[in-house]
């Protein structure tokens, strides 16, 4: 029986698309926002596709303040920004 490949949806195209091909936002259980390129931090987790017109579109709606149901600051967006141009995930 082949294995399950777990699905998650990006926030920016809505999209439901293999876990691995995306990247995790994470708010730890002490409310900080960082990114989790190997999905084993504790916490929240909301999921993009690592394109950056998705970003854009996360940018403008506020999905993730309202995913994660606090600000976010601009520096987690950077980050974000930062791996997409990177090329994709560490791992």
């Amino acid at each position: 029986m082949p294995k399950k490949i777990p699905l998650r949806q990006c926030l920016g195209c809505r999209e439901m698309k293999p876990k691995r091909e995306l990247i995790r936002v994470v708010r730890s259980p002490q409310g900080e926002i960082s990114l989790d390129f190997h999905g084993k931090q504790p916490g929240r987790g909301a999921y993009l596709c690592p394109d950056p017109s998705c970003l854009k579109k996360v940018r403008k709606s506020k999905a993730l303040e309202r995913a994660f149901s606090l600000p976010i600051p601009g520096e987690v967006y950077d980050a974000l920004e930062g791996q997409m141009e990177g090329g994709g995930t560490d791992g």
